[in-house]
């Protein structure tokens, strides 16, 4: 978790918060656009790797401010 707050601040420093921010959360919506899709479209019993995908997806969506508010305060 150090490493990946270290990255944010390096980041930070550079400038870059703004698009590596962008780009986290745009890898979150493509996460839960794809969960739904495997959950909508496919005809599968095994409902874990949609939810998962989602889960992450979201996760991905709301950390990118949680880790750079956390790497201001480190």
């Amino acid at each position: 978790m150090e490493e990946a707050l270290e990255v944010f601040e390096v980041a930070e420093e550079f400038g870059l918060d703004g698009i590596v921010s962008w780009v986290l959360r745009a890898v979150g919506l493509l996460l839960v656009l794809t969960g739904l899709g495997l959950w909508l479209l496919t005809d599968s019993g095994l409902l874990l790797l949609p939810a998962g995908l989602m889960v992450v997806g979201v996760v991905m969506l709301v950390a990118t401010e949680l880790l750079f508010a956390i790497a201001e305060l480190v």
